[in-house]
């Protein structure tokens, strides 16, 4: 009801990233995300974010991902551009993405590495256009909308390879 922030995840997803560890920028990222896995921590509000009026996850199951560009930023940062699908629409968003951390070696062998991304899309650009009108004024949902994304990358073998 605008009057406070409401969190949510998406608890399946994958993807793909072709890391060129010599230029970054020419590295690709893939990723899909399984709508129907939405979790805010209310059952009834997931499954009205899940119907037609919002996600409609029977039409439309996954929101995906696909970088174009590349691009270095201050501070060992990235801007991320790329396309995002969701609900039918796609439109270009440019994600924010802190300098990837140190690479470990997990107690398995595996290095492992990650990032965080940020952006914000109005979410009327894809066609999720419900709402509602309060009494006193305002409306229920705000057409604002953050998203972050917690990457972690992890060898796909113990050659070189997409992580």
């Amino acid at each position: 009801m605008m009057v406070s922030t409401v969190r949510g995840d998406f608890s399946k997803l994958s993807g793909k990233v072709e890391l060129d560890e010599k230029d970054i920028t020419k590295s690709v990222i893939q990723a899909s995300i399984d709508v129907a896995s939405v979790n805010t921590g209310i059952a009834a509000r997931d499954n009205h974010l899940k119907s037609a009026d919002f996600f409609e996850v029977a039409q439309y199951p996954t929101i995906t991902f696909q970088s174009r560009s590349i691009e270095k930023a201050a501070d060992g940062r990235l801007k991320v551009t790329g396309n995002l699908t969701m609900h039918g629409v796609t439109k270009e968003v440019v994600l924010d993405v802190e300098p990837l951390s140190p690479i470990l070696k997990d107690p398995s062998g595996t290095l492992r590495t990650g990032t965080s991304g940020t952006t914000r899309i109005s979410r009327k650009d894809f066609g999720l256009t419900w709402n509602r009108a309060l009494e006193g004024g305002g409306v229920v949902v705000s057409d604002d909308v953050g998203i972050t994304i917690d990457i972690e990358l992890s060898q796909k073998s113990a050659g070189k390879g997409p992580v």
